[in-house]
């Protein structure tokens, strides 16, 4: 027996298996997928292959086995992200550290832990999500995970060459949702920038206080000899030249101002918008963001940046409610199964959240939903094996009640 709660749910992965991206799929590699991404939504606790096992009809040995075999979860996503965010997009990049012990597992090394503030052994893995700009809000689209420092000195890469060849190699899928990439400030590097640039996309992040940055010279030719000039002085974003720059936004919290000028370590045309922070009518910060799109607006950058926070969230609500950091595999396809499957989990419940009428006033929470879904599991076992009718008149009350129980409230 199905309960209501999920049939969503459900049907939404049915559907999009259904499409012809999936038709090489048999119907018991079908069953499996639609299987583990309904039972990491439930189950609570630990998400691993024994974990599974307990709750599923598969055995622990399945699970292993199955997850071994490769599965497209960009297009996955691709097709609920195109369903459930019809409107303004943007791509956003960030590397998440993975906390995992031992030496054997694939890609083991120490990599950057923005929760720690230092290095840390473990894994990590490099993750793309769409944020739908009206929701302000992140939906996985696809993670690789981050070879180890002697296969990439194999492969000639270092760190920062490697996250950019993985924008190159998936420009055509990023375009078919945004033509803008947005990374924080680690990336604005001329390797990373050139990379995307030379894709075809548009790249936004945040400038280093001390960057190089020159006004562009407008006047007219002076006459001497030698090339034209093409520059008027350094750029001071304490004291920015308000001659070169145009006020896009002034609201009690902050001003936004917006100029195109020339980058040195970039080499070209960029959009610089500075953007001053103030609280109580007091300066508290003040910080310079860019567009490799000359056309585009300084306030547009400043709000794109800022959402690529929604990253971070969605990287949150995976490592504590869908098993993001608790793989007990050690193989490279297994392992990319298991993050992918963690981080589509809670697409499945954002897609839920935005279908219902009332999400632009009500907060998403994951731990609302895994309540929902956990509770769900259990009355669709009890209902089952007792023979109960969930749609009855008198238990419907019932049963909408056991689904409530223990959710946080709105």
């Amino acid at each position: 027996m199905t309960i209501k709660a999920n049939q969503n749910i459900k049907q939404l992965i049915i559907n999009i298996l259904k499409t012809e991206v999936f038709s090489s799929l048999n119907k018991t590699r079908k069953d499996f997928i639609f299987s583990v991404l309904w039972h990491i939504l439930s189950i609570k606790g630990r998400i691993n292959f024994l974990q599974l096992g307990r709750y599923s009809s598969y055995g622990e040995q399945t699970f292993r086995n199955q997850f071994e075999k490769e599965f497209d979860f960009l297009s996955f996503n691709g097709h609920l992200i195109k369903q459930c965010v019809p409107g303004e997009r943007i791509v956003v990049f960030d590397p998440s550290y993975i906390p995992k012990a031992g030496k054997s597992t694939y890609g083991m090394g120490r990599y950057w832990s923005g929760v720690a503030k230092s290095a840390k052994w473990g894994l990590e893995i490099c993750g793309f999500a769409v944020v739908d700009i009206v929701n302000n809000t992140a939906l996985h689209l696809n993670a690789w995970q981050t070879p180890s420092a002697d296969e990439l000195q194999k492969r000639g890469l270092n760190l920062l060459t490697y996250y950019a060849s993985l924008v190159t190699e998936n420009a055509a899928d990023f375009k078919g949702f945004s033509d803008y990439i947005v990374a924080d400030a680690y990336f604005s590097k001329k390797p990373f920038v050139d990379a995307i640039t030379s894709s075809g996309l548009h790249f936004l992040s945040r400038l280093r206080d001390d960057s190089v940055l020159m006004y562009k010279y407008k006047g007219e030719p002076t006459g001497k000899k030698g090339a034209p000039k093409k520059f008027n002085g350094r750029v001071d974003p304490q004291n920015p030249d308000l001659n070169y720059f145009t006020t896009d936004l002034i609201k009690e919290d902050i001003e936004i101002y917006s100029a195109i000028v020339y980058s040195k370590a970039f080499k070209k045309d960029i959009k610089l918008a500075i953007a001053i922070f103030f609280k109580d009518g007091k300066q508290i910060a003040r910080k310079f963001y860019f567009s490799t799109d000359i056309n585009q607006a300084g306030e547009k950058i400043v709000s794109n940046y800022r959402s690529r926070f929604q990253i971070e969230f969605l990287y949150r609500d995976a490592k504590q409610f869908t098993g993001l950091s608790t793989c007990q595999a050690r193989s490279k396809n297994k392992l990319d199964f298991h993050f992918n499957a963690a981080l589509t989990a809670v697409n499945l419940a954002k897609q839920d959240w935005l279908s219902t009428q009332n999400h632009s006033t009500k907060p998403f929470s994951m731990a609302n939903y895994k309540t929902l879904y956990n509770y769900t599991l259990m009355l669709e076992r009890f209902m089952c094996m007792f023979g109960i009718n969930p749609y009855s008149a008198k238990n419907q009350k019932i049963v909408k009640e056991l689904l409530d129980y223990g959710k946080i409230a709105a």
